[in-house]
């Protein structure tokens, strides 16, 4: 029984139903292998109480057949997403001590399904970094090592400790949050399968906002298939959410067929990056024969404002941000600074913000601020925003030239050490989003799938970008790689 914490979703849920095994086996053996995981740094906020209260729940629930796809299933959660009665921080200072009287309307969703908390997880403040080196809560740690060496790597980020707990077999699968590639790169980084879903798909009420935007939720899984179990039960309509799609969700998982025979791959010619690792090129390369051996067509396509979406990306997401932020100030919850005999409220803001923020949450607020201030709102945001049109209109373009989706490498390199890219150059950290922020700017659904090993033995994955709304078709086409691919590769434990 000590191994049922390395099912996957689907494996797991067919179980329960035939009552091979319990809700609470399950999750006992996802809190044993917890509590041996400290070095991963993965959970942040425990909740063994409240998982088994829930798992005894949905074994009641099971057993009078009223059971959907998640019931039972234990999962953890990015600490972004607010939890009713559990602490949920955005991996900031600023927040300690907050702890929500209502629930996200995915972690709602997905919990009136039956499905089991284990606890919060780590990430980057606020969503804002690529290596989970921004946390309060200190570095998420990859659970893959290159071949013989200690080296501890970074799991990627935003949704670092999504990955890392899902890669280790901590949990069934997580939530996470993508604004510029925070699932679909760790997920990369940690040979697990990450979708963003269309803008609007998932609710973003009551998930810390970074970028409005930008931000959606999505699931993080051991394979595509559990991808679609949880995706289905996250989605929703919600009135909460002005950006919030009313469009039917589908059922995921019976989309999946394997058969892509016909389907048209775009393979986008500005993604040829210069200096790109030639073990990224190749295995971009092997995708491509793996989708056309499966009876897909493989066309050149051409996106041509590309090359401007990182700038474009880095003046809207901080803009975004830096509005956002500013209702941290230390009045209403949360942290707030210690203050002198005199002191007033502006004093009060400007200690709160500037002990309760990190380093990197300052630099995006101070870009932004910037960017939309009144002496450069025309010639860097509303630029950018114009660029984001362009971007948005180059996938349109494709997609009605009959492309049904497009594969790209998901990272420009394998998981680095945590440490090696320096915060004196914050530039180089964010060419890390070169492949995923587009995704972002035009709202697009996008997957990562694990699709080979580095000559170091870490995984790399390859980026699958759908059409808007058509994440089954897209999940299909994931499920065909996945299977061409033959991943199977799992951390050798060493925690």
């Amino acid at each position: 029984m000590g191994d049922l914490n390395k099912l996957g979703l689907a494996e797991a849920r067919d179980k329960l139903r035939s009552r091979d095994l319990t809700s609470v086996d399950l999750t006992q053996a996802c809190l044993d292998a917890i509590e041996g995981a400290g070095a991963l740094n993965a959970f942040v906020h425990n909740t063994p109480e409240l998982a088994l209260e829930q798992a005894r729940a949905a074994d009641a629930r099971i057993a009078m057949g009223d059971a959907p796809d998640m019931c039972g299933l234990p999962l953890g959660i990015k600490d972004l997403f607010c939890t009713k009665g559990v602490p949920s921080q955005a991996a900031s200072g600023i927040l300690k001590g907050f702890v929500p009287e209502y629930e996200s309307t995915v972690t709602r969703n997905l919990f009136d399904a039956g499905a089991v908390m284990l606890g919060k997880l780590n990430m980057d403040e606020f969503a804002m970094g690529s290596s989970n080196e921004t946390s309060v809560y200190g570095n998420a740690v990859n659970p893959w090592r290159r071949g013989n060496e200690d080296t501890a790597l970074t799991p990627g980020g935003s949704s670092g400790g999504s990955a890392a707990a899902v890669a280790a077999d901590l949990c069934l699968a997580a939530t996470g949050t993508d604004t510029g590639g925070s699932i679909r790169q760790p997920a990369a980084f940690t040979g697990i399968t990450g979708i963003k879903p269309t803008y609007g798909r998932c609710s973003r009420w009551g998930v810390v906002a970074f970028a409005s935007s930008l931000d959606q939720a999505g699931p993080m899984t051991k394979n595509v298939r559990d991808a679609a179990i949880m995706l289905e039960t996250m989605c929703s309509h919600d009135p909460m959410d002005s950006t919030s799609a009313d469009i039917p969700v589908p059922n995921f998982e019976a989309m999946l067929t394997g058969d892509i025979r016909g389907k048209k791959i775009g393979i986008p010619r500005e993604y040829h990056m210069d200096g790109m690792p030639a073990e990224i090129d190749a295995l971009w390369a092997e995708g491509r024969e793996m989708l056309k051996g499966a009876g897909a067509e493989i066309v050149d396509i051409s996106l041509p404002h590309t090359k401007y979406a990182l700038p474009a990306y880095y003046v809207i997401a901080p803009a975004e941000a830096s509005s956002n932020l500013a209702r941290y100030d230390g009045v209403r919850y949360g942290h707030r600074a210690t203050l002198a005999q005199g002191d007033g409220i502006t004093e009060m803001y400007e200690k709160t913000r500037a002990e309760g923020f990190g380093h990197e949450v300052q630099r995006r607020v101070m870009v932004g601020t910037y960017v939309l201030s009144a002496g450069f709102y025309d010639a860097y945001y509303n630029r950018a925003r114009k660029v984001r049109a362009l971007i948005k209109k180059d996938f349109e373009d494709v997609f009605a030239q009959g492309v049904d989706a497009i594969l790209t490498p998901a990272t420009p390199s394998a998981a680095f050490g945590l440490g090696e890219m320096s915060e004196a150059d914050p530039v180089k950290m964010y060419l890390n989003d070169v492949f995923t922020v587009t995704v972002n700017l035009a709202g697009l659904p996008g997957i990562a799938v694990p699709a080979g090993l580095d000559k170091q033995g870490l995984p790399l994955g390859l980026q699958l970008i759908g059409r808007p709304w058509e994440e089954g078709d897209l999940l299909n086409t994931a499920y065909a790689l996945e299977q061409a691919a033959g991943f199977v590769a799992k951390p050798a434990k060493w925690w």
